[in-house]
């Protein structure tokens, strides 16, 4: 299990908007990653006070960004070559089935359906208690860093 210096040597995402705790495992075309929802989030002041839900889109980041992790562990000899970082580039759709709530941990799992080129296309799948809460297909690219 790699924690979080791990990722934060993979990809750029950093606190508050890193949305993966730990990449529980990994092969060539998978990555299985969770994260703890912690109750005292400042985004659940404003999204449904009084009945706090975790926005959809922070839910697809958290998938977008194990895919991302998924993409630069694949590439990770191009990438101490030279400075380049996984970009999302496409979501094909996205399906909400179950809430997730203050306290939740998500576990997520994508993966990897085609790769062409730099280009990755991958199915995403993040669930709650064992159940599906939400599907996307999306693809990520590696870009050159601007830094």
């Amino acid at each position: 299990m790699q924690q979080l210096k791990d990722i934060f040597h993979l990809i750029p995402h950093r606190p508050p908007f890193l949305w993966i705790e730990r990449i529980i495992s990994c092969a060539d075309d998978w990555i299985i990653t969770e994260k703890f929802i912690p109750p005292d989030l400042d985004i659940f002041q404003g999204h449904y006070p009084g009945n706090p839900i975790m926005p959809g889109v922070i839910l697809c980041e958290a998938i977008f960004q194990s895919g991302a992790l998924l993409i630069a562990k694949r590439n990770l000899s191009l990438i101490q070559e030279e400075p380049l970082i996984p970009v999302l580039t496409r979501i094909v759709g996205a399906k909400f089935k179950k809430s997730v709530f203050p306290g939740d941990t998500i576990n997520i799992k994508v993966t990897l359906t085609e790769a062409i080129s730099n280009a990755c296309f991958f199915k995403g799948t993040l669930k709650v208690d064992g159940k599906v809460a939400v599907i996307v297909d999306f693809a990520c690219t590696l870009v050159r860093s601007t830094s």
